[in-house]
Protein backbone atom coordinates (compact mmCIF):
# COMPACT_ATOMS: atom_id res chain seq x y z
CA UNK A 1 0.00 0.00 0.00
CA UNK A 2 1.01 3.62 -0.41
CA UNK A 3 2.96 5.02 2.52
CA UNK A 4 4.50 8.43 3.17
CA UNK A 5 7.23 8.62 5.81
CA UNK A 6 8.37 12.02 7.09
CA UNK A 7 11.60 12.77 8.93
CA UNK A 8 13.68 15.72 10.13
CA UNK A 9 11.42 17.37 12.69
CA UNK A 10 12.72 18.49 16.06
CA UNK A 11 13.44 21.37 18.43
CA UNK A 12 15.38 24.39 17.18
CA UNK A 13 16.00 27.95 18.38
CA UNK A 14 14.61 30.95 16.53
CA UNK A 15 16.82 31.81 13.58
CA UNK A 16 17.94 28.22 13.13
CA UNK A 17 17.32 25.74 10.33
CA UNK A 18 15.75 22.33 9.78
CA UNK A 19 15.34 20.11 6.74
CA UNK A 20 12.26 17.90 6.41
CA UNK A 21 12.15 14.90 4.08
CA UNK A 22 9.33 12.66 2.87
CA UNK A 23 9.64 9.34 1.05
CA UNK A 24 6.67 7.81 -0.79
CA UNK A 25 6.52 4.06 -1.37
CA UNK A 26 4.02 1.66 -2.93
CA UNK A 27 2.87 4.05 -5.67
CA UNK A 28 1.96 2.39 -8.98
CA UNK A 29 1.26 5.58 -10.94
CA UNK A 30 3.04 8.84 -11.61
CA UNK A 31 2.86 11.33 -8.75
CA UNK A 32 1.69 14.82 -9.70
CA UNK A 33 1.94 17.51 -7.01
CA UNK A 34 3.92 16.99 -3.80
CA UNK A 35 3.66 19.37 -0.89
CA UNK A 36 4.00 20.23 2.76
CA UNK A 37 1.21 21.38 5.06
CA UNK A 38 1.30 22.31 8.73
CA UNK A 39 -1.11 22.49 11.64
CA UNK A 40 -0.57 24.23 14.97
CA UNK A 41 -2.71 23.43 18.05
CA UNK A 42 -6.14 25.06 17.71
CA UNK A 43 -5.54 26.04 14.09
CA UNK A 44 -6.61 24.60 10.74
CA UNK A 45 -4.17 22.79 8.49
CA UNK A 46 -2.57 25.20 6.02
CA UNK A 47 -0.48 24.88 2.87
CA UNK A 48 3.21 25.65 3.34
CA UNK A 49 4.62 24.79 -0.09
CA UNK A 50 3.73 22.69 -3.14
CA UNK A 51 5.85 21.55 -6.08
CA UNK A 52 4.85 20.10 -9.46
CA UNK A 53 6.70 17.47 -11.50
CA UNK A 54 8.46 20.18 -13.51
CA UNK A 55 9.70 21.70 -10.20
CA UNK A 56 7.41 24.73 -10.41
CA UNK A 57 6.78 25.69 -6.77
CA UNK A 58 4.36 27.84 -4.79
CA UNK A 59 4.81 29.04 -1.20
CA UNK A 60 2.69 30.54 1.50
CA UNK A 61 3.47 34.23 1.92
CA UNK A 62 4.60 33.62 5.50
CA UNK A 63 7.44 31.29 4.44
CA UNK A 64 8.49 32.70 1.08
CA UNK A 65 12.23 33.53 0.93
CA UNK A 66 12.84 31.42 4.05
CA UNK A 67 11.73 27.92 2.96
CA UNK A 68 12.67 25.96 -0.17
CA UNK A 69 10.83 22.89 -1.46
CA UNK A 70 12.43 20.32 -3.78
CA UNK A 71 11.64 16.86 -5.19
CA UNK A 72 13.27 13.86 -6.81
CA UNK A 73 10.85 12.21 -9.24
CA UNK A 74 12.95 9.06 -9.64
CA UNK A 75 13.08 8.45 -5.88
CA UNK A 76 9.57 9.75 -5.09
CA UNK A 77 10.87 12.06 -2.39
CA UNK A 78 10.12 15.66 -1.44
CA UNK A 79 12.07 17.88 0.96
CA UNK A 80 11.56 21.21 2.70
CA UNK A 81 14.57 23.28 3.71
CA UNK A 82 13.51 25.70 6.46
CA UNK A 83 15.79 28.62 7.30
CA UNK A 84 15.43 31.61 9.64
CA UNK A 85 12.82 29.76 11.65
CA UNK A 86 10.39 31.71 13.81
CA UNK A 87 8.31 30.63 16.84
CA UNK A 88 5.17 30.95 14.70
CA UNK A 89 6.52 28.17 12.47
CA UNK A 90 5.91 25.71 15.33
CA UNK A 91 3.49 23.05 14.09
CA UNK A 92 3.09 19.47 12.96
CA UNK A 93 4.23 19.30 9.34
CA UNK A 94 2.52 16.84 6.97
CA UNK A 95 3.71 15.49 3.62
CA UNK A 96 1.10 15.26 0.84
CA UNK A 97 1.10 13.71 -2.65
CA UNK A 98 -1.52 13.81 -5.39
CA UNK A 99 -2.17 11.49 -8.35
CA UNK A 100 -4.55 13.70 -10.29
CA UNK A 101 -5.60 11.27 -13.05
CA UNK A 102 -7.04 8.87 -10.48
CA UNK A 103 -8.22 11.42 -7.94
CA UNK A 104 -5.83 10.06 -5.31
CA UNK A 105 -4.58 12.03 -2.32
CA UNK A 106 -2.23 10.67 0.36
CA UNK A 107 -0.94 12.07 3.67
CA UNK A 108 1.93 11.27 5.98
CA UNK A 109 1.49 10.94 9.73
CA UNK A 110 3.30 14.23 10.41
CA UNK A 111 6.51 15.36 12.07
CA UNK A 112 6.67 17.94 14.88
CA UNK A 113 8.69 21.14 14.47
CA UNK A 114 9.15 23.28 17.59
CA UNK A 115 10.88 26.67 17.40
CA UNK A 116 11.84 28.27 20.71
CA UNK A 117 12.20 32.03 21.19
Amino acid sequence: QVQLVESGGGLVQAGGSLRLSCAASGTLFRIDDMGWYRQAPGNQRELVAVIARNSSANYADSVRERFTISRDNAKNTVSLQMNSLKPEDTAVYYCNIKIASFGLDYWGKGTLVTVSS
